[in-house]
């Protein structure tokens, strides 16, 4: 055991009055007297469970496997709930709410007594939100994903989230029925757990296991395999282990963990998502990344996992071919293998044994997936603060682009004309959509992968250049560029288009201009009038107060940097 005094003792090791508050009201679930006694950690388990989360729906048993493992590694786990963002059923956008949901987390965290904590999480939002909050109180933690879904089976086929933009496609067209749409819907989500795709809640399992946050694995066994059960239960026995270690979340998270993550992100194609959430992370624990460490750090890497929405396969099917560790193995020589882990272990010895079984799902680097994998960073007179493209999810032709602008000034004005037949574009045009930054919409709307004209998908285009300031789902593809900063709706340069204009995307120089003179981007600066955001109380006026934009994770500004664990006053 630890020989210095576990935190929790500062509540249950005091005499009198406070002593007994502090414990007798916890004595009311049948707990004996010895548990507060101070031999045994007490863990926290911070659990997202809800049924408005149904990524996270199955967290109430996975929370007893792991509440077994803290009993038997000496532990006295104690189980509490948090905000859950359910990224289907949220409105606006879940990424408004990430940053509420991190100080739920923090305050919850250090305000009781705990001397480790569980983050239990799976939903897009959750992972970031739970990492972000316990980062800030930099206590011992590990992170439970909850597992991707079992891949869905339709007329024959394997589906997924992915898919979701096709169906959406073919039902613009008349390809496929609302009945086959509803008997489609039922066939995906077949199973507890997060999305089939590398969509964004599987690249945030795979973000923390790259960082170290957890054990191997912890981001591809599927969230109905028995073995999930057995990932929490070993987890619980290691965070007790790890409070006597006082191994905390900024002995792991450091410089070199964040520049492994951004490579294992590339080599998964990851969600451009992963972006926002790690930049975000990396400022709660006071190390600084920015956009340029994505682009330095991604473009060494090729794609090795052929996993959707950027190769052909599932995450359910990259657990069989090996899991992350295989991956990881592949780009190995490029990898920080000295990077310490939850489970005492380096990166390195984590994946020294890693083998692939499948070579149809994780290729090798020099035989990879694509070539192109990874983020790529965009600047120019569009995006002086950057903005982001995803390669690996691209159409090759288009990476290097010039187009006329066919602008939509918001979300209700795209979805007022895009299937017009009035509208006039073709497939050579280039689709703006301002005002869904993270003020504008507000929140940094999914939005960013703009469904085409309907009248151009009959003619059979199945990809054009996109540009906005919003996001684009982790299961979403096509060539999209994301994340414009400054936003429009703050006079960001992405607010000057007009439609006409001509528009230069080139990829492989990393360069996103509006192709009009100095003299007239001028003139539409200073004509700009700024969006009348109709907010005035409550959670969502603080977040346009306070919120970052985009190339600094769109955290809120007051939250950057950690304020420790220690509760200087008491209750009562």
């Amino acid at each position: 055991m630890s020989k210095e005094k576990l935190r929790s003792q500062d509540w249950y090791g005091r005499t009198g009055k406070d002593g007994f508050i502090y414990r007798s009201w916890m004595k009311n679930q049948g707990f004996p007297h010895h548990l507060f006694e101070g031999d045994k950690p007490v863990i926290g388990i911070c659990n997202t469970w809800s049924e408005l989360t149904p990524c996270n729906a199955h967290f109430r048993d996975l929370a007893e496997a792991l509440k077994r493992g803290i009993w038997e590694a000496g532990g006295f786990p104690l189980e509490f709930p948090v905000m859950s963002l359910g990224e289907c059923s949220v409105k606006p956008t879940a990424m408004l709410f990430r940053n509420l949901a991190s100080m739920d987390v923090e305050e919850s965290i250090r305000a009781n007594p705990m001397d480790g904590v569980v983050l239990m999480c799976g939903c897009d939002k959750t992972t970031p939100s739970l990492v972000m909050g316990a980062a800030s109180v930099d206590l011992p933690a590990m992170v439970l994903s909850g597992g991707p879904m079992l891949v869905g089976r339709f007329k024959g086929k394997k589906i997924g989230t992915s898919d979701i933009w096709r169906f959406a496609e073919d039902f613009k067209l008349g390809k496929i029925t609302q009945e086959e749409m509803i008997e489609a819907e039922s066939a995906m989500s077949r199973s507890v757990g997060s999305c089939a795709p590398m969509g964004t809640a599987s690249t945030m399992a795979a973000m923390v296991e790259s960082l170290g946050l957890s054990l191997p694995d912890n981001a591809t066994i599927p969230a109905a395999d028995s073995r999930r059960k057995v990932l929490a239960h070993m987890t619980g026995m290691r965070i007790v282990e790890m409070v006597n270690e006082d191994l905390k979340m900024s002995k792991i998270l450091t410089r070199k963990a964040f520049e492994n993550s951004i490579m294992v992100n590339a080599a998964l194609g990851g969600s451009t998502n992963f972006i926002l959430h790690l930049t975000a992370i990396a400022k709660r624990i006071g190390v600084e990344i920015d956009l340029t460490d994505f682009d330095k750090f991604s473009s060494m890497i090729p794609l090795i996992a052929n996993v959707q929405p950027s190769g052909e396969h599932w995450v359910e099917d990259l657990f069989y071919a090996g899991g992350l560790p295989a991956v990881m193995k592949e780009i190995e020589p490029y990898l920080h293998r000295e990077s310490i882990t939850a489970n005492g272990k380096t990166i390195g010895e984590n994946i020294e044994k890693a083998q692939c079984y499948d070579r149809n799902l994780i290729g090798t680097f020099d035989m990879p997936i694509k070539p192109e994998s990874g983020i790529a960073v965009l600047k120019g007179n569009l995006c002086p603060n950057g903005a982001v493209i995803k390669p690996s999810a691209a159409t090759p032709s288009l990476l290097t682009h010039t187009g006329r602008a066919v602008v939509f000034e918001n979300i209700d004005d795209y979805k007022a004309r895009i299937d017009s037949p009035e509208l006039d574009i073709d497939e050579t045009c280039v689709m703006v959509m301002k005002n869904v930054g993270p003020k504008g919409y507000p929140g940094m709307p999914e939005v960013g992968n703009m469904g085409l004209p309907e009248k151009l998908l009959k003619k059979g285009v199945k990809d054009m250049v996109r540009i906005s300031d919003g996001r684009m789902s982790g299961t979403g593809y096509g060539t999209v560029v994301l994340h414009v900063s400054p936003e429009s709706a703050i006079g960001g340069p992405l607010a000057f288009v007009q439609t006409g204009d001509m528009i230069e995307l080139n990829v492989p120089a990393r360069t996103l201009n509006l192709m009009i003179s100095d003299e007239e981007f001028e003139k539409r600066r200073t004509e700009f009038k700024p969006l009348n955001l109709p907010y005035d109380r409550g959670y969502v006026n603080l977040f346009l107060d306070k919120v970052n934009q985009a190339h600094d994770g769109v955290d809120f500004d007051f939250l950057q940097g950690s304020s420790g664990s220690e509760v200087k006053r008491d209750s009562h």
